[in-house]
């Protein structure tokens, strides 16, 4: 029952990942990725204050109504601020790379580049020194092939913000192993705040650095800004690790990368971007390669504990 729920809580994520592509495009038309960055993250922060605030007298009221003596969890201060620290970072990196390419590609583009996420997860895996399996790599190879299709032109030449967008996921990957690792260890939405303080601090230091930001361009992008922060970061960052606690890696792999669908569902919708048929051929094959790579090695996931160690 606790897999079934944080597999629903995780689909949930991957709907509003995917429809976010849209408002992060749009706001780039006001601000630089850094300043949108800094916005979205500092505002998700504050918008969990009260949440926590909540939760804790929650839990503080449950315990007093007890008779005897609940057991609660046995997080440490050092897992919260570490795990928060490099989780933060990670999401940075991925974030600022995605929404600075994004300027260059395509929503659709961009969701589908950044679903590769779930290939790297398992290579990752192997270079930490787990097995890979045969379909690891048949996974790659056609991944590779997908992503071919999509985004090499004739002439053999990659679009910038597709090149740019596949570095951030490699961040997105380090971000779920991340999250993997720390969310069974920590609060999930005290670990959410402190990954969010931690990208908008470093987004807000590289905006002053690189950038220009000012005050009447960032009240332009209010809406993208305000979309992003309450219901990407605020929600779905924060529904990715309680979904996570619940859910083995390559269960909730599987699942967030249908991210990938309804950011290009959401780009034809919303923004009228036109895939050719040799894109979609790129889309479904990626699609393919996802399947193919989870979901075998999905048959092994159970050697692991529920917070999971075999992403």
């Amino acid at each position: 029952m606790k897999q079934f729920k944080g597999s629903i809580i995780l689909l949930v994520t991957a709907i509003i990942w995917g429809t976010a592509f849209v408002s992060q495009k749009v706001g780039m038309d006001y601000i630089g990725p850094f300043t949108f960055g800094a916005s979205r993250f500092l505002l998700g922060a504050v918008v969990l204050i009260p949440l926590i605030l909540v939760s804790d007298w929650f839990d503080r009221s449950r315990r007093e109504s007890l008779k005897e003596n609940c057991p609660q969890p046995a997080y440490r201060m050092q897992d919260l601020l570490g795990g928060g620290i490099l989780c933060g970072a990670a999401l940075f990196f991925g974030a600022s790379f995605q929404q600075y390419g994004i300027v260059y590609t395509t929503a659709g583009k961009a969701g589908f580049i950044t679903a590769l996420y779930i290939v790297l997860v398992p290579l990752l895996g192997l270079l930490a020194g787990r097995k890979g399996k045969p379909n690891t790599w048949i996974g790659v190879a056609m991944a590779a092939a997908g992503l071919y299709l999509l985004t090499i032109n004739e002439g053999f030449s990659m679009q910038s913000g597709d090149f740019i967008v596949l570095i951030g996921t490699i961040f997105w990957a380090l971000h779920i192993i991340t999250v993997d690792a720390y969310a069974g260890r920590a609060d999930g939405l005290k670990l959410s705040f402190v990954q969010f303080a931690t990208a908008g601090i470093f987004s807000a230091i590289s905006a002053g650095v690189f950038e220009n930001p000012d005050i009447k361009s960032i009240e332009a992008c209010s809406g993208p800004i305000l979309f992003s922060a309450v219901f990407v970061v605020g929600i779905a960052y924060t529904l990715q690790i309680l979904g996570q606690k619940y859910t083995k890696p390559t269960v909730a792999a599987i699942i967030l990368s249908m991210e990938s669908f309804f950011a290009a569902v959401s780009g034809a919708a919303l923004l009228g971007e036109v895939m050719s048929a040799k894109e979609k051929a790129g889309c479904a094959l990626m699609l393919a390669a996802v399947v193919v790579t989870q979901v075998k090695a999905g048959g092994n996931a159970g050697t692991c504990s529920e917070t999971g160690q075999n992403a």
